[in-house]
């Protein structure tokens, strides 16, 4: 497909002028007389791979013109843009360059010269799109990698507790859904996501016999169980990538109303996130089995979240909690 360029200037000749010297290099041109009707064009029409842009026009000029295309945003604002002019001057071409141009040609034309560098710049641009696309399949994969090893490893945390198969990915599908009606959206909700895969990553450090055990703990073997979201948040702190991830970990069991731990927050000092994955998790404890009994029934667990409104969990977010309690009418979200 040929490339295509606009030409915007408003003496006739010029447009001309330009038309014959980028047709006869084999590429589409459009030629429009006002910087007004380049936005009208684009608008209706789509991008071009490039747009000749006159400087001086009557009404609004090329100066004026760039800024409005660039604030429509989208896909307008990675158009690369050439300035005509009949004048050298430095303050022009300064002004010109900090608004996004990416070159300035000189009235009258020489067709080599306007030929080769319109040429140039399409096919850098082009580059540069092909190098984003790259950089960004790249980016998705390595995500998409990132995910997988997460979920691996949140399995591997879930097979030390013989009551608690499936509960990380649980929490972390309810608290993705909790965030998405809270507000969050895209990398947001992949990022609540994973925290709440990896909200217990510090059980990894609990002895298997304390997370097992089917009598009551002791004081310290209750300290020992304590003691796992500081060292989640030590183990997740070291990606780097992702600074955030450790916030679920750390603070999930800190209580709305105060007196949880590790750290005793309470209200907005705790981090939304962590305040998610507080109301998820209690809710994957209570809809899953444990030694001591048997999934509980809806209405019970509607009625220990709406109990601990203001007091363990975030109102907000209980609230959240309890609309998609009633919504889930066969009981869906718990443990089989």
């Amino acid at each position: 497909m040929a490339d295509w360029v606009i030409v915007v200037d408003d003496d006739t000749s010029n447009l001309k002028m330009a038309g014959h010297i980028l047709s006869k290099a084999n590429m589409r041109v459009t030629a429009l007389k006002s910087g007004q009707a380049l936005l009208d064009y684009v608008g209706e029409n789509g991008t071009p791979d490039l747009i000749l842009l006159d400087i001086n026009m009557p009404g609004m000029d090329g100066f004026e013109t760039l800024r409005r295309l660039h604030e429509g945003n989208g896909e307008l604002s990675d158009v690369p843009v050439i300035f005509l002019t009949a004048d050298e001057n430095a303050e022009s071409e300064t002004k010109g360059l900090s608004l996004g141009a990416v070159d300035f040609i000189k009235k009258p034309f020489v067709p080599e010269v306007l030929t080769i560098r319109v040429k140039h710049i399409i096919e850098l641009s082009h580059l540069q799109k092909s190098l984003e696309n790259e950089v960004d399949k790249k980016t998705k994969e390595n995500e998409r990698l990132f995910i997988h090893v997460v979920q691996a490893l949140a399995e591997a945390i879930d097979a030390k507790d013989t009551y608690t198969n499936g509960h990380s990915s649980r929490v972390a599908l309810y608290s993705r859904d909790i965030a998405e009606r809270a507000g969050y959206r895209g990398k947001e909700l992949d990022q609540i996501y994973m925290m709440g895969l990896l909200h217990d990553v510090g059980k990894i450090g609990v002895p298997d016999a304390i997370i097992n055990k089917p009598s009551k703990l002791t004081d310290e073997e209750f300290e020992s169980i304590k003691n796992h979201p500081v060292m989640g948040a030590r183990i997740l702190q070291k990606i780097k990538e992702m600074p955030a991830l450790s916030t679920g970990a750390r603070w999930h069991h800190e209580k709305y109303g105060g007196g949880g731990y590790p750290d005793n927050l309470k209200g907005d000092d705790i981090p939304l996130e962590a305040r998610i994955i507080a109301v998820a998790d209690a809710y994957d404890a209570m809809s899953s089995r444990r030694s001591y009994r048997d999934v509980l029934s809806q209405e019970v667990i509607r009625g220990e979240i709406e109990k601990g409104k203001g007091v363990q969990f975030d109102p907000e977010l209980a609230d959240i909690m309890l609309t998609m309690i009633d919504e889930d009418k066969d009981f869906n979200m718990r443990e089989f």
